[in-house]
């Protein structure tokens, strides 16, 4: 796994074995993970071109690591360093995933996650450390990020649009702190 600019974030870039028949590629294999993750749950989004879902994070602890993947179709799939007190507080990443390239995204506990979809739809594969807790979940509007959408028109869900903002959500004592990101990262086994 490729380290992103975001510490606790990873990029996932299989070999794709491709012959007459189609292709196949490992998709997950945690005993190679560069971060503790026991799968709890799994999730499925199927999404329409432009739609935005994120920006999402969870209390920490326990909060939920993320692995993700697309599996028919594209996104652009963005981690967002929430962390308050990170070196890289506010930053973003993008990565391109599709059902080409196989590519996925390992996204540790505490920080911020959000698509796009590229594709007319999109099917993405989300593995979860821990079950959706809807008390222990929160957003940032994902417009207000300073994140470089593609030129789609943006479509949200009424939860995202309400959202706050990053600073707003900073100001309400939301955001998860590094030092409790980080203090809770030694506890994963």
């Amino acid at each position: 796994m490729r380290p992103l600019s975001i510490d606790g974030a990873w990029v996932y870039e299989p070999r794709v074995h491709a012959d007459p028949r189609g292709s196949f590629a490992e998709a997950f294999r945690a005993a190679d993970l560069p971060h503790p993750f026991k799968l709890a749950q799994v999730n499925c989004s199927v999404s329409g071109r432009g739609v935005i879902r994120g920006i999402h994070f969870a209390d920490v602890p326990p909060s939920q690591a993320k692995y993700v993947m697309c599996v028919a179709g594209a996104v652009l799939d963005v981690v967002v360093d929430v962390r308050v007190g990170s070196p890289t507080f506010g930053r973003w990443e993008a990565v391109e995933l599709d059902d080409r390239t196989r590519a996925a995204v390992l996204i540790a506990e505490g920080l911020g996650h959000a698509f796009m979809a590229l594709s007319e739809e999109a099917t993405v594969l989300y593995l979860c450390s821990q079950p959706y807790n809807p008390g222990r979940e929160h957003g940032v509007h994902p417009l207000s990020a300073g994140i470089e959408w593609p030129e789609l028109a943006p479509v949200l869900s009424e939860k995202d649009a309400a959202a706050p903002t990053l600073e707003q959500a900073r100001a309400g004592g939301l955001l998860p702190s590094f030092e409790e990101c980080r203090e809770f990262y030694t506890t994963l086994h």
